[in-house]
C-alpha cells in the first residue's frame, strides 16, 4: 500500500495550532460558539448532541454510560460484532434514557446517520483506527478509548483524519483531567525538583492466559468481523474479549494497555512547552519469563529504557504486586537533583534528597471530568485536553517499546519522520505497522 508523504513534527504541530496550556490539560473550555469547518453553527451548550457506541463490551458501556450522565446528550445506537455485547448496551440505553437504541452489528452502517453527531469508538484496540478515520471522513466528533492506534502508522493516520476533516478527537486517558495528577505534574515543571535526569513510569502485569485449544466462536459472535483487519487466526477464548490486549496482532500488551496512562504522565512532566518530548532512541528486554506456556504474545516481563535530549525514561512492567521502591502497582516517578515525586492514582509525594516529605501545593489549574471537556469541546470546537495528536505521541512511545524488543535491539528513533533510522526492517514489525487482511485497507490521509 503507497504510503503517505511524511508529515514532521513541526508541520503537524503548526497545523495542529495550539492547545491550552500544559497540553491540552488548561481550564474547563466555556461555553462559546464557534464556526465548523463547513460554515455551519457548531451546537451549543443547550442543543441536543447525539452520538453513537462502537465498541459494546464492558469499557464501552463503562464510557457511554458517563456519557449519559450529561444533560442533552442521547445514544441513538449501539454497535458491536458480538450481539450479547450490543443487547446488553441497548438494554442499559433503555434503561437510562426510556428508549431502545438501534443496535448495528457493522459500524460502517452506524456513520451512515447523519443525525448523529459523534461516536465513542471503545473496540479493541486492532479496530480503533478505521472506525475513527471514517468516523471523521463522515464529518462526525470522535472520543477513542486508548491507546489510540495498534502502531504507529495508523496512529499517524488518525492524526491526519482528524485536522484534514476538522474534527474533535479526545482520547479517553482520564488521568488529564483528575486534578492531582495536573497538581503533580505541574509541581515537577516548577523546577523545584532540580535537575531532573531520570524519570520512571510502571505497571505490574498479573495476568495469565493459560493454554487452549482452537474452538468454535459462540453464535452470538461474528468472528470475522471481530477480526477484521488484523491476520486472522482461529477463535480461542483467551485471546478474545477482554484477553486479547496480550496478543500483537490485536494490541499493545501492558505497554499499551497501561503504559499509555503512566508514560503520558512522564511525558507531561518534562514538557517544556505545549509539545511532548519525544525520544532519540529506544531500547528494551523482557519476556514471558513467569508464564512461559502462556499464550500470549506480549511480554509479562518487560524492562525499556528511552534516551531523551537530557534525561532517560525507563519503563517497567513484571508479574507480581510490587512496583518500583516497593510502591503500589502502578506509577511514575520524577527523580532530581533535589528530591523526587511519585504520583500514581491515589495521590502524589514529593521527599527531598534526605527523604523527608516535602508540602504540595494545588495548581492553579482546575480540571475535571473528562467526558465533559470532550463535549465541551464538540460545542466549541476548541482543542480537547487529551487531543488526538498529542496523545498519538504518547502511544508512539509505548510502539517504540515493543518494537526495540521484538527488533532485539536499540532503535534510533527519527521524531520528525517518524521512521527507524538504524534498521529499515523493524518497521515491518507490527508495533510500527502491519498488513491489512482484505478487503480492509488503511485510508492514506494526507493533512
Amino acid at each position: 500500500m503507497k504510503e503517505s508523504n511524511q508529515i514532521t513534527r513541526r508541520e503537524m504541530l503548526a497545523q495542529t495550532g495550539k492547545a491550552a496550556a500544559g497540553v491540552g490539560l488548561g481550564l474547563t473550555l466555556g461555553s462559546r460558539m464557534a464556526w465548523a469547518q463547513d460554515g455551519a453553527r457548531v451546537k451549543g451548550a443547550n442543543d441536543r448532541l447525539v452520538i453513537a457506541l462502537i465498541g459494546s463490551g464492558g469499557m464501552g458501556r463503562g464510557d457511554m454510560d458517563g456519557f449519559m450522565g450529561h444533560p442533552n446528550v442521547e445514544v441513538a445506537a449501539v454497535c458491536d460484532p458480538d450481539t450479547g455485547h450490543m443487547a446488553e448496551a441497548a438494554a442499559q440505553v433503555e434503561k437510562k434514557q426510556g428508549r431502545r437504541p438501534r443496535e448495528i452489528k457493522d459500524f460502517r452502517k452506524v456513520l451512515e446517520d447523519k443525525d448523529i453527531d459523534a461516536v465513542i469508538v471503545a473496540t479493541p484496540d486492532h479496530w480503533h483506527a478505521l472506525p475513527m478515520i471514517y468516523a471523521c471522513q463522515a464529518g462526525k466528533d470522535v472520543f477513542c478509548e486508548k491507546p489510540i492506534s495498534h502502531n504507529i502508522r495508523e496512529g499517524r493516520m488518525m492524526v491526519n483524519a482528524a485536522r484534514h476533516y476538522n474534527r474533535i478527537c479526545q482520547i479517553n486517558t482520564w488521568q488529564r483531567s483528575t486534578q492531582h495528577f495536573v497538581d503533580a505534574i505541574d509541581y515537577v515543571r516548577s523546577g523545584k525538583l532540580g535537575t531532573i535526569a531520570v524519570v520512571r513510569a510502571f505497571k505490574t502485569d498479573n495476568y495469565f492466559m493459560g493454554r487452549q485449544q482452537p474452538k468454535d466462536p459462540p453464535t452470538e459472535l461474528d468472528y470475522d468481523l471481530w477480526v477484521g483487519p488484523a491476520a486472522f487466526v482461529p477463535y480461542q477464548e483467551n485471546r478474545c474479549h477482554f484477553n486479547w490486549r496480550w496478543f500483537f496482532d490485536f494490541a499493545a500488551g501492558m505497554t499499551g494497555d497501561w503504559g499509555v496512562h503512566m508514560i503520558d504522565i512522564a511525558l507531561l512532566g518534562m514538557a517544556k512547552d505545549d509539545n511532548l518530548p519525544l525520544p532519540q532512541s529506544a531500547s528494551a528486554v523482557g519476556g514471558k519469563l513467569i508464564h512461559p506456556d502462556d499464550d500470549r504474545t506480549t511480554p509479562e516481563t518487560q524492562l525499556a529504557v528511552f534516551q531523551f535530549p537530557g534525561w532517560v525514561l525507563h519503563w517497567e512492567t513484571h508479574t507480581g504486586d510490587i512496583g518500583l521502591d516497593g510502591g503500589g502497582d502502578h506509577g511514575a516517578e520524577f527523580i532530581g537533583t533535589n528530591g523526587r515525586l511519585m504520583v500514581d492514582r491515589n495521590g502524589w509525594r514529593v521527599t527531598d534528597k534526605d527523604g523527608k516529605e516535602l508540602e504540595k501545593p494545588s495548581s492553579p489549574r482546575r480540571v475535571d471530568d473528562h467526558i465533559g471537556n470532550f463535549l465541551d469541546a464538540v460545542r466549541t470546537r476548541m482543542t480537547p485536553r487529551a487531543d488526538v495528536a498529542s496523545l498519538h505521541q504518547t502511544t508512539t512511545v509505548c510502539h517504540l517499546a515493543n518494537l526495540a524488543y521484538l527488533a532485539g535491539h536499540t532503535i534510533e528513533w527519527d521524531a520528525e519522520r517518524e521512521v527507524v533510522t538504524n534498521d529499515a526492517h523493524a518497521m515491518s514489525l507490527l508495533p510500527y505497522r502491519r498488513p491489512y487482511r482484505k478487503p480492509w485497507s488503511l485510508p492514506n490521509v494526507k493533512i
